[in-house]
């Protein structure tokens, strides 16, 4: 679960403090084009164009009235809502990393081979991975590690590396926001207020319609993929894996202990700490590994020697030093949600966006964008679900809908849609542990895509949304 922090509400904060709508826009406009122009256009690692936002904001919130140690409360309080990101990050390089020298995942690429073909392969690797995240209740957990083992699985097959990662996330993130494990539905349910079961089941249509169509979406992908399983290849691989690798079922004891803590409701970053102490004891009771060897691994990585270039190139991890990169962009990441959270510039974008609506429909609508643009700006799906529930819940009230409505709005759009980023925590870490850079997954991570778009959807025909209208309108605030 998400630490204990409540984001400022557009009424809390001072008046003479407040920007105006116009105002709140301005570090909006300079973030995108700070990222535009310095990842896109100039090629510079995103840390840069970070660097220049959080200036910038920083530049604004002085302006505004606030003093450094404001500033800085709201760096740390960006932080604190990551803090559970980046600690998984941390661990998830690390198991990775054992889980190749124990021979989990090449297990689990060895066996996937011999199980699955090229036409089935996206669709079944959708299903597994929802299967098990809403066993496990982590999205995060399942593509860390049987996401990894899928993405090697698929290239043996001959499907692309982009399309595996897609159709993984796919899953993992469906599977996710139904299960009563999950942090983030969790979170949803409890800063609106809303009784767990019926926020899951006020998201099992929707859930259940994207899903249904990203899974029908690629077994087409499948059949499109496919042409004669590439014998050459598995062959290779085969015999690479079983040439390195003592290839028991005790290998798959690592996964037994991960999976088993968290199918018993055992949080997902002390299941992975105990994934990494089974890897570690794996790897020396298997492998013929010393004991220093194996956490050699754990802190550096495994670069393995197979007599095959692609085996090596899939099993190649960075152990625990190999996250510093990834660590420092979701902290510059964090950081900047902080401070535009600190600033008011977040409460006020979610308070104009939904402040002069007329209908029911429209405030869900309302809702569900504003939590993509908070991902987009703050790079944490936390802060995505926790600001918007707790800002918008008086607007419900008033438009007589039940609080199941704000949970489903503000998960079914934020949780997913972070992935699609490339500077978000999840973004990055899907990118970072999958290999595959997120612009290069993102067209095939469907259900990131289908999930507010079902959500709009269906307010547009009235679907599942009651049709009300607001008790009272209270008077725009002054855009000065």
């Amino acid at each position: 679960m998400a630490p204990d922090f409540t984001p400022t509400t557009y009424e809390e904060i001072p008046v003479d403090r407040r920007p105006s709508l116009r105002l709140a826009l301005v570090p909006v406009l300079a973030v995108v084009t700070f990222l535009g122009v310095g990842s896109a256009a100039l090629g510079l690692d995103p840390h840069v164009p970070l660097l220049w936002s959080i200036v910038f904001v920083a530049g604004l919130g002085r302006y505004l009235g606030y003093d450094w140690e404001d500033l800085f409360s709201g760096i740390s309080n960006g932080l604190l809502m990551g803090v559970q990101a980046l600690l998984i990050l941390f661990v998830i390089y690390a198991l990775i990393a054992t889980w190749v020298s124990a021979g989990t995942i090449p297990g689990l690429m060895y066996y996937g081979l011999e199980v699955l073909s090229p036409r089935t392969f996206l669709p079944a690797a959708a299903l597994l991975s929802a299967v098990v995240a809403f066993s496990i209740g982590s999205s995060w957990t399942t593509v860390g590690t049987l996401g990894v083992a899928f993405v090697g699985i698929g290239s043996g097959l001959g499907i692309a590396a982009p399309m595996t990662v897609g159709a993984v996330l796919s899953g993992a993130y469906a599977g996710d926001k139904q299960s009563p494990l999950s942090d983030t539905t969790n979170l949803a349910a409890g800063v609106t207020n809303t009784p767990l079961y019926a926020h899951i089941r006020r998201m099992r249509t929707g859930t259940a319609l994207a899903f249904g169509i990203a899974v029908a979406a690629f077994g087409a992908l499948g059949v499109r993929a496919a042409g004669d399983i590439p014998v050459d290849r598995l062959l290779e691989i085969q015999t690479a894996l079983a040439g390195t690798y003592e290839l028991t079922p005790l290998v798959f004891l690592p996964l037994l202990v991960t999976f088993g803590l968290a199918l018993r409701g055992h949080p997902a970053l002390p299941a992975l700490v105990a994934g990494v102490f089974a890897g570690v004891f794996a790897t020396v009771l298997l492998q013929d590994v010393g004991f220093l060897a194996a956490w050699e691994v754990f802190m550096y990585g495994t670069s393995p020697e197979t007599g095959s270039e692609l085996v090596d190139d899939l099993l190649a991890a960075g152990g625990l030093t190999g996250s510093a990169w990834t660590i420092t962009v979701v902290v510059a990441a964090l950081s900047l949600g902080g401070i535009l959270e600190r600033t008011g510039v977040l409460a006020v974008l979610a308070h104009g966006l939904v402040s002069t609506l007329r209908s029911s429909g429209g405030l869900v609508a309302g809702t569900g964008l504003s939590a993509i643009v908070i991902n987009v700006l703050t790079a944490q799906q936390y802060m995505s679900i926790v600001l918007p529930g707790v800002t918008l819940r008086n607007l419900y009230e008033e438009f007589d809908l039940e609080s199941d409505q704000l949970s489903r709005a503000v998960e079914a759009a934020g949780t997913p849609t972070g992935a699609l980023i490339p500077w978000h925590a999840g973004g990055v870490y899907m990118a970072t542990v999958t290999g595959v850079p997120t612009l290069e997954y993102a067209p095939f991570y469907l259900f990131g895509f289908l999930s507010p778009l079902v959500l709009f959807a269906m307010v547009l025909v009235g679907f599942d949304v009651p049709a009300t209208t607001r008790r009272h309108v209270p008077t725009a605030p002054a855009d000065d």
